[in-house]
């Protein structure tokens, strides 16, 4: 198991130092507090990537030739600085 480049074996020193020199009652806590702040950092990051992702399907479709097709022509009639 590698976790961050981080061996078992080091992860369980990890874990024993804590112990001692947190004690149990704080080690529990803080994994805790440490496994919330862990699931609202991927909920966050999961509801930016769908935003992002939702966002770039909206530019595709408006920009695609069949969208381009259904646009009105305007800027041929009447041209950008000239007079109408």
């Amino acid at each position: 198991m590698d976790f961050f480049g981080i061996g078992t074996g080091e992860i369980l020193m990890i874990i024993l130092v804590a112990f001692l020199v947190l004690g149990p009652h704080k080690v529990v806590d803080f994994g805790k507090s440490a496994g919330k702040m862990v699931r609202s950092v991927r909920k966050a990051s999961m509801d930016l990537t769908t935003n992002i992702t939702k966002e770039l399907e909206e530019e595709q479709k408006s920009h695609s030739p069949e969208a381009l097709k259904k646009a009105p022509e305007d800027t041929k009639s009447n041209p950008p600085g000239g007079t109408p």
